[in-house]
C-alpha cells in the first residue's frame, strides 16, 4: 500500500473561512495524488474514497483514509468500452447506496468559447464496474442531458422524502440546478423527455460539482469564482431553493485563497472533515474542516 505524503500548506496556499453566514470552512493541508490526469471530483461511499479524472481515458481510482493519509487501494476503473474511451471527462458520480441507479456525468466542451456543450449522463452497473474495471457489460443506458445549459454533474438529493438526481450548469449566465426523477432518467434517451425533469432553480455561475448533506438538507455548490479559477463553496437550503425557484444561500465560503480550479468536494461521512479536489498537477487533494 502506498501512503501519500502530506504537505502542510497553511502559510503557502492560505487558510481562509467564510465572512458571512453561519457555516465555516477552512483548508487544512494538501497532498499530491498522481495518475489521475486532471482530477474532476470525489465520491465518498461508506468509507471508500473514489477520485476520478481525465487521464488518457476517463478513470476512477480507489483510496482509503488512514489517519492523515490516503492509501491507494491498487484499484483502478477505466471508463472505457471495448477499449474505447466513453466517459472521457467524468463530472459527477450519483451513487445512492443501492437505493437507485448509479449515474456518471460527462461534460464535453464542443468549442473553445464554451458556448456549445454536449452533456451526457450514463446509467451504469456500479457493482459490475468495480468488479471488472471497465464499462464493458456495465453500461446500461446513455442519456443526452439536453435540458442542461452547460454540462452535467449528477448527485443524489432528497426532497419531500423522495430521492432525485440533481445536476447543475457551468457557465456565466442562465445557470440552474435541476432535479431529475431517477427512475425515469435511468430509462430515458434525453432529459427533455416528459417526466424526467421534476423541479429546477436558478443558481450562481461556475458550478463544477454538487455535494448533498442529507441530514441537514443542504446542497453544496462547488464553484469557481471566475471561469476555471479560484474556490467557492455555496451552501444552499435545498427545500427553500426549490420552493422559491432560486438558490437560498445559507453561507458562502469565499475566503480560501487558492487560485487553481476547484473541481469537487465531499465530507468524509461526518459533519467536519472533508476533501476538496482540483485539476492541478500538484496539491490536487485538499483536506478541509467544516463547522456548522
Amino acid at each position: 500500500m502506498q501512503k501519500l505524503t502530506l504537505t502542510i500548506i497553511a502559510a503557502v496556499l492560505g487558510i481562509g473561512s467564510i465572512t458571512t453566514g453561519t457555516i465555516d470552512q477552512k483548508l487544512d493541508r494538501a497532498i499530491t495524488v498522481d495518475s489521475l490526469g486532471a482530477c474532476q471530483g470525489i465520491s465518498y461511499q461508506n468509507g471508500r474514497i473514489f477520485l476520478y479524472g481525465d487521464r488518457e481515458v476517463g478513470m476512477i481510482r480507489e483510496f482509503k483514509l488512514d489517519h492523515d493519509s490516503l492509501i491507494y487501494q491498487h484499484k483502478e476503473y477505466k471508463l472505457t468500452q471495448n477499449g474505447q474511451d466513453v466517459i472521457n471527462h467524468p463530472t459527477g458520480i450519483a451513487y445512492n447506496n443501492d437505493k437507485g441507479p448509479t449515474f456518471i456525468g460527462n461534460s464535453i466542451r464542443l468549442n473553445a468559447a464554451g458556448s456549445q456543450w454536449r452533456a451526457v449522463i450514463y446509467n451504469v452497473n456500479w457493482k459490475g464496474l468495480l468488479k471488472t474495471g471497465t464499462l464493458d457489460g456495465n453500461l446500461i443506458n446513455t442519456i443526452e442531458d439536453d435540458a442542461c445549459i452547460q454540462g452535467t454533474r449528477p448527485e443524489y438529493v432528497k426532497y419531500n422524502n423522495k430521492w432525485y438526481v440533481a445536476t447543475a450548469d457551468y457557465g456565466d449566465h442562465g445557470n440552474e440546478v435541476r432535479l431529475y426523477d431517477p427512475e425515469k432518467l435511468a430509462k430515458a434517451k434525453s432529459t427533455k423527455e416528459p417526466g424526467v425533469l421534476y423541479k429546477k432553480f436558478t443558481c450562481t455561475p461556475w458550478v463544477q460539482n454538487l455535494f448533498w448533506k442529507a441530514d441537514k438538507g443542504v446542497l453544496v455548490l462547488i464553484q469557481n469564482k471566475l471561469e476555471g479559477r479560484q474556490w467557492r463553496f455555496t451552501y444552499v437550503d435545498l427545500k427553500k431553493s426549490i420552493e422559491t425557484g432560486k438558490q437560498v444561500v445559507l453561507s458562502q465560503v469565499d475566503g480560501i485563497d487558492r487560485g487553481d480550479e476547484l473541481e469537487g468536494f465531499s465530507l468524509l461521512g461526518g459533519d467536519v472533515k472533508g476533501i476538496a479536489v482540483t485539476s492541478s498537477r500538484k496539491n490536487n487533494v485538499n483536506f478541509t474542516t467544516t463547522s456548522w
